[in-house]
């Protein structure tokens, strides 16, 4: 299998195809990867194709997500819209188990399999697993990735709590557009300060704090999972869209979390293993920098609104800790079950745990945490759904529909006790 890499030469002519996972972060990620002298494009192509290219070129067992990313760089690549001789593919790479390392691997041999075993993969990581020497990760692009990540988390959190409200129909995604190409724009002028990243929050948050709302209770409903079927429209059948049309809010912990949970593991590792010293330390900087970061932007949302601010990475990992072990890390580790604790600590009683079909690691700390969760909260309604390519849209939806049911029982009930 050959590893074609992406050279100095390419970064002029080339077209680096970005998967989709969270639109709005996305968006500006490649902006931010153009401001800096590269040709990227975010890939927005759904539908059966996407699926039925993946399970082409990749075995029906393997994991659902690496599937639909083969699926969409291989339906992209033949769509006529680009010359395969003049693209590149950039993927993730956290250095963990599972498809957090494989899935460039798996990508390559998809591509050879496809006939287009001459297109470079390049790994966007930062634990050295790979380098292509057209591609580096410098200090100013990653403090605007950092940025991109946090704008997108804030988006993301304002758009869930007004969506549902809106008086105007279609208002909270008109907001949540001239947002995002403004700060597009503004990461394509050139590097972004920090100062400046603060006042946009507060003016992204009153903005959104203003617009006519409706003044009415909704049953809040939590997603949490693996990374990709959480966030992707794509992976998860638009859950969050199915969700508001059926009358919910939903509440969504961020990407930011994530990231924050992969730098701590690092940390953990050596306490554990004593491996590492001069890592950790390089890893407690950075964990209490995002901290940091995130303190900001929860600040920003409590002083300039009444919305629900995140909450802070280090009061979500307290929650999970009598439950399960934070050496824990394989698959979405002690985060995913953290998430749940910190949705039912901030009032979300109602969870859907998206997860891949037959994803081992996920099922441990998705479904094999729910029934200790359910027994210390007994007001908890959180059921499991299951993604992959058998499964039909039509079953997920009347496994959620049962859930919001309940959801609604409960919520009528408390309503009744009320005027009583």
């Amino acid at each position: 299998m050959n590893n074609v890499q992406f050279t100095p030469e390419m970064k002029k002519d080339y077209t680096i195809l970005v998967p989709t996972m969270l639109p709005t972060h996305f968006k500006m990620i490649c902006q931010i990867l153009r401001s800096f002298g590269y040709k990227a494009d975010l890939l927005e192509n759904y539908g059966q194709n996407v699926v039925d290219s993946g399970l082409k070129y990749v075995h029906n067992d393997t994991c659902y997500p690496a599937l639909l990313v083969i699926g969409q760089f291989i339906d992209a690549i033949e769509s006529g819209k680009y010359d395969p001789h003049k693209v590149a593919l950039l993927l993730t790479q956290t250095g963990g188990g599972c498809r957090a390392s494989n899935y460039i691997s798996l990508l390559r041999k998809a591509l050879e399999k496809a006939g287009y075993g001459y297109i470079p993969v390049i790994s966007l990581n930062f634990s050295g697993l790979e380098s292509n020497p057209g591609f580096k990760i410098t200090l100013p692009l990653l403090r605007q990735l950092v940025y991109a990540v946090f704008y997108g988390d804030l988006l993301m959190l304002l758009k869930n709590q007004c969506r549902p409200y809106e008086i105007n129909e279609g208002e909270t995604e008109a907001i949540c557009e001239k947002w995002t190409k403004k700060l597009v724009d503004e990461m394509a002028e050139g590097q972004m300060s920090y100062k400046t990243v603060k006042c946009r929050y507060a003016e992204i948050v009153s903005d959104f704090h203003n617009m006519p709302r409706k003044n009415e209770k909704k049953i809040k409903v939590g997603i949490v999972g693996e990374i990709f079927v959480k966030f992707s429209p794509l992976g998860n059948n638009h859950l969050e869209d199915f969700l508001v049309s059926e009358g919910a809010e939903v509440s969504m912990p961020g990407l930011v979390d994530f990231c924050i949970y992969c730098v701590y593991n690092n940390i953990v590792d050596t306490k554990l293993y004593g491996t590492g010293k001069v890592k950790s330390f390089v890893m407690k900087w950075v964990y209490n920098y995002l901290c940091e970061k995130q303190n900001d932007l929860i600040a920003a949302v409590k002083e300039n609104s009444n919305f629900k601010a995140p909450t802070p990475i280090e009061h979500t990992r307290s929650l999970v800790e009598d439950y399960i072990g934070l050496g824990t890390k394989m698959g979405e580790g002690w985060l995913l079950p953290a998430e749940m604790l910190e949705l039912i600590d901030s009032g979300v009683k109602n969870i859907v745990c998206a997860q891949p079909f037959g994803c081992l690691p996920n099922h441990i700390v998705g479904k094999g945490m729910m029934k200790p969760i359910k027994e210390r909260n007994p007001d908890v309604n959180i059921v499991a759904i299951d993604y992959d390519p058998g499964a039909t849209k039509i079953n997920q939806e009347n496994r959620i529909k049962l859930m919001l049911s309940c959801a609604v029982e409960i919520l009528n009930n408390s309503k009744e006790e009320a005027k009583i």
